[in-house]
């Protein structure tokens, strides 16, 4: 069952990663973008983690991880940057 049901997983997340991608371009204003971004990460860790269920390799988990903490990261630097018009104070 589970043969089928992860490639169509698969093939919806890619879906979702073209759509978000095409929002991300075509945002008319920086709000809409950030969270087009946002979304963008989210949907490649799901991806990720996805594609490690399916091949059984742990190595794919490490590195939604990796870049969990690093949308984060991203996230708030560009949230701080929208606030304040600087990043660094």
């Amino acid at each position: 069952m589970l043969a089928y049901v992860i490639p169509l997983c698969l093939a919806m997340l890619g879906l979702a990663l073209v759509l978000t991608l095409a929002r991300l371009i075509k945002g008319p204003c920086l709000p809409d973008r950030v969270l087009a971004l946002d979304t963008l990460y989210i949907n490649a860790i799901a991806l990720l983690v996805l594609y490690g269920i399916w091949k059984g390799s742990d190595l794919f988990f490490e590195v939604a991880l990796l870049i969990a903490v690093l949308g984060f990261v991203s996230t708030v630097a560009v949230a701080k940057y929208m606030l304040r018009g600087d990043i660094i104070e």
